[in-house]
């Protein structure tokens, strides 16, 4: 086992209280959005023997195990992070494999450096990744009914919103779809600028009025189908102008609760808002951006890619097993996250796998321990534990274990 030290990444959506007070730290007053957990170049996580990137790259056969080390080769295929949000990310989509791989060809073939800010395609992997919530965490996840949409274009009252009100009306879904956002990311910078602002001020008026939740038709579990206005009214504060405050009325608004749970695969258009939750998501750093960025946005990679059919979001909550764990059913094998919840009184667990594993303490206090040492976990510590080697937590706490399936 190596415990493990982990890169805080200060991006300005992030908190400025959330990760410290999961580490028992006092703020420094900047914002921390994001604590890395694995072998990443950009941030690896330290061990007594070096970066965790290094030590896996010195003995892969041992640190991964054969099953691994077959299916995806000498590196550990994902990363684990604690994300805290404070501010809108960015409105975005991940390729699929065959997508990446293409598409970081064709940017090698062209020489574009992978350190430019229009290169799309940083490396040939794709990016799923799954969102657990520690605290009340909302986002948009995937493209809503399209004539759920046009109504809510339609309540602003906005002019300019009409043609894109009549297209979502149209069928197929998908081309609806397609079209207007089409529409809404070409449009003349100017000319779209004034209309998400005419737009905002509309969500503005509607968020202090009596009648201030958007119109929908339909509701599941986690979707806020009746999402504020002020929700589309604070986008627009914290991005004038943006297309994607557009865009993000095109989406599910979604809220988790502590441990729920959201997948999101391929294609998938989604932005995260505020909450602090554990991610996990395969070793990529493919993004798409749709908009609420100031970065790049390549419309036509971005339309390549989205998955235009409309969809109700999937809310993952686990069911415990005969040994305790809490396992979030995903249809990939990157990547495999669980829960254990530790009570008072709890006999030992054992966690042995024949593959590489992460596990982070989210609360209590929790002891790993195989044959030769124990480390003890607080809140916000984690551990990198080798494959086959014997496992057994015990404590009062909760842990999250990260691992791969092969």
């Amino acid at each position: 086992m190596d415990r493990l030290s982990n890169t805080v990444r200060p991006y300005a959506w992030g908190s400025t209280t959330a990760i410290p007070d999961l580490l028992g730290t006092a703020p420094t007053g900047e914002p921390q959005a994001e604590m890395w957990m694995g072998a990443h170049p950009g941030a690896p996580s330290g061990t007594e023997h070096g970066p965790l990137n290094e030590v896996i790259a010195a003995d892969p056969a041992a640190t991964l195990g054969p099953a691994s080390l077959a299916k995806f080769g000498p590196r550990l295929p994902f990363l684990l992070k604690v994300l805290a949000a404070a501010a809108p990310l960015s409105l975005q989509v991940h390729p699929n494999l065959a997508q990446a791989q293409e598409g970081y060809a064709a940017e090698e073939a062209a020489h574009i450096p992978r350190t430019a800010p229009h290169r799309n395609y940083k490396d040939s992997n794709h990016k799923p990744e799954l969102i657990c919530a520690l605290t009340p965490f909302t986002g948009f996840c995937g493209f809503r009914p399209p004539a759920e949409a046009a109504d809510l274009f339609e309540s602003l009252r906005v002019d300019a919103l009409k043609p894109y009100a009549d297209a979502l009306r149209a069928t197929p879904q998908d081309a609806a779809l397609r079209e207007v956002l089409t529409a809404i990311l070409t449009a003349d910078r100017t000319e779209g600028a004034a209309v998400v602002t005419e737009a905002a001020a509309a969500c503005e008026r509607l968020a202090d009025s009596t009648e201030n939740t958007a119109p929908a038709d339909a509701t599941a579990p986690g979707r806020d189908a009746t999402a504020p206005y002020a929700l589309y009214a604070s986008l627009a504060r914290h991005f004038p102008g943006d297309p994607g405050v557009l865009a993000a009325m095109l989406l599910n608004p979604v809220r988790l609760q502590p441990g729920e749970a959201m997948f999101l695969g391929a294609g998938v258009p989604h932005a995260y808002l505020e909450g602090l939750g554990v991610e996990i998501l395969a070793n990529s750093d493919n993004v798409l951006r749709c908009g609420l960025t100031p970065k790049h946005v390549d419309v036509p990679e971005l339309l390549r890619v989205v998955d235009f059919t409309p969809a109700v979001p999937a809310i993952l909550r686990p069911e415990a097993s005969e040994t305790g764990e809490e396992l979030y059913e995903i249809p990939v094998d990157d990547f495999s996250l669980a829960r254990h919840v530790l009570p008072a009184g709890a006999a030992p667990r054992d966690l042995t796998l024949p593959n590489p594993q992460i596990l982070l303490c989210t609360a209590g206090t929790v002891t790993a321990r195989n044959t030769a040492e124990q480390i003890t976990l607080k809140s916000g510590e984690s551990v990198f534990v080798r494959p086959s080697e014997p496992l057994e937590i015990s404590g009062v706490g909760t842990i999250f274990r990260a691992t791969v399936v092969a």
